[in-house]
């Protein structure tokens, strides 16, 4: 889980950055769509857009874009029809990559994903090749701060968590994608800040990779997560701390 989280931080770092902020926005309008269009507007009934706005609202995207958004998913503002696909592939080392998206061509969509793949010394594998290597999960990041161990776990549990990870700097909590909003809740009303919390999806195994093949699969992952219709790229690869480090500058 660490060098999954900590890829997670590096992400949330960059995602930041004025450069990036216009292309999450992007992303994260198309999630609205999607969310909205596949189960109403209702954010009670809908996890899944709650989720999205949630996210939205972290990274100060301004309620006027995601009413917006939301509209345009529920037909009552004009808008594009986004068609969902996932793609499985591996890179250097077999390190096994999943790959969401959502596209208005998916014919491009396929093409484009496999050329990013070959050029980082991957490929495109084909359905469920790799995709049982990875479940849904919440994941709430908290600094270890905040909070003591104890403490946390007993709220978290008593939420309705799964698991609870320690690391060097921070504590990871782990929920089904059903209770992460409940979680979320327990968190807020006693004030701790969370650095994430998303809905992903974690490696049941994870692959070693250093030298630079890790520097290789770190590239491949981050273009692929630049892709226009690219929501999300999750990998089962283990990386020394010194090249992560790297690739966060």
């Amino acid at each position: 889980m660490s060098g999954h989280s900590k890829w997670s931080k590096i992400k949330h770092k960059k995602a930041g950055t004025d450069s990036r902020r216009g292309a999450l926005f992007s992303k994260l309008i198309k999630e609205l769509t999607a969310s909205a269009r596949q189960g109403g507007s209702n954010l009670e009934n809908n996890i899944r857009l709650r989720a999205a706005v949630g996210r939205a609202k972290t990274q100060n995207m301004p309620m006027s874009n995601i009413d917006n958004a939301i509209k345009k998913g529920t037909g009552e503002l004009p808008g594009v029809v986004y068609e969902e696909m996932s793609y499985e592939g591996y890179g250097p080392n077999g390190v096994a990559i999943f790959i969401e998206t959502l596209t208005d061509n998916k014919n491009r969509t396929s093409a484009e994903l496999r050329n990013l793949l070959s050029k980082k010394h991957g490929s495109m594998a084909g359905s469920g090749s790799v995709a049982w290597l990875f479940h849904k999960k919440g994941l709430f990041i908290i600094d270890k701060k905040e909070i003591g161990e104890d403490k946390l776990m007993t709220i978290a549990l008593d939420a309705g968590a799964e698991d609870m990870n320690v690391e060097a700097e921070t504590f990871e909590i782990i929920t089904a994608p059903a209770d992460f909003e409940k979680v979320r809740k327990a968190l807020e009303e006693k004030k701790i800040k969370i650095q994430i919390a998303e809905i992903t999806m974690i490696p049941s195994s994870t692959v070693k990779v250093t030298g630079n093949d890790a520097k290789t699969v770190l590239e491949l992952v981050e273009s692929l997560e630049d892709h226009d219709d690219v929501q999300q790229v999750y990998a089962n690869f283990d990386v020394p701390d010194d090249i992560l480090e790297e690739a966060s500058q």
